[in-house]
């Protein structure tokens, strides 16, 4: 009989030795560790044991391995400290499309063909596109949007279409929308919006450009992923705009608000090079 694990909103499903096999492997840990891992976690689970205290084993097993692979490990859990509110989320999600281009920013009010306003989390433009972006952050990772949260957005982004704003030095005239959250869509949610053309972005969709995929391909982790900051530490550096690990080692002079010693420092700095490295 297989041993059931409690997710966050308390459902419960089978625990699955392979898949806490693969995500240690995409995490950066080698076949033999992710093995030994295992095999000690299987000795230890009980049924009805929480995704948290789960997640927590294997975290201080993999930081036993190397600090930056259990940062990567964290991944899920570091989006969701950019919250409770969801702010630094939509901050980092502007930074997402920053690196690859864009110019952003966040929290604007749009008047649609309706006069009615709507408050955008991110704007996103590269002259060629012009998106309005929002952003729906939950604090259950496990959360599932479900088919209500497209239709409303669709109704939304239809007052805005088309319509002519000043974003950039330059008109901007939304003509793509995109609804991303650090949580998981129903399949309603993904048949709805592929019908009328809204981009969706989860953790785990769509399978190539999911968020996921995105941080690891292009390095993009956000600052709560380092083991070695504490959450004070992180609160700080995010108040001062500093959302992802790149840019903290792009300008380590970030780290001298802080009292800390010369080997302190390089301790942070070094996770932080090695998580973007790896």
């Amino acid at each position: 009989m297989s041993v059931l694990i409690t997710k966050q909103s308390g459902e419960t499903a089978p625990f699955s030795k392979e898949s806490l096999r693969r995500s240690l492997l995409n995490s950066g840990a080698d076949i033999i560790d992710a093995d030994k891992i295992c095999e000690k976690i299987e000795k230890e689970i009980y049924n009805g044991i929480s995704t948290k205290v789960l997640y927590e084993k294997a975290f201080k097993l993999l930081k036993e391995i190397r600090s930056s692979i259990a940062a990567r490990y964290s991944l899920k859990r570091a989006l969701q400290d950019l919250g409770p509110e969801g702010f630094y989320f939509e901050k980092w999600i502007a930074k997402v499309f920053e690196v690859q281009g864009y110019d952003t920013t966040t929290s604007q009010i749009l008047t649609g063909k309706s006069s009615v306003n709507h408050e955008i989390d991110v704007i996103i433009s590269n002259r060629d596109t012009d998106i309005v972006c929002e952003c729906k952050f939950r604090n259950d990772i496990d959360a599932k949007i479900s088919v209500t949260t497209p239709m409303y957005f669709l109704s939304r982004f239809n007052d805005l279409k088309d319509r002519e704003f000043t974003f950039f030095n330059r008109v901007f005239k939304p003509t793509q929308g995109y609804l991303i959250t650090n949580a998981f869509f129903t399949s309603d949610s993904i048949a709805f919006a592929n019908c009328y053309h809204i981009n969706l972005i989860s953790w785990n969709y769509p399978e190539e450009y999911s968020i996921k995929r995105l941080t690891d391909r292009q390095g993009l982790y956000p600052i709560t992923c380092l083991t070695t900051l504490t959450k004070e530490e992180e609160k700080t550096l995010l108040s001062k705009n500093c959302i992802l690990v790149r840019e903290l080692v792009k300008n380590p002079i970030l780290l001298d608000h802080f009292k800390f010693t010369d080997e302190r420092k390089n301790i942070i700095l070094n996770e932080a090079k090695e998580l973007l490295e790896e």
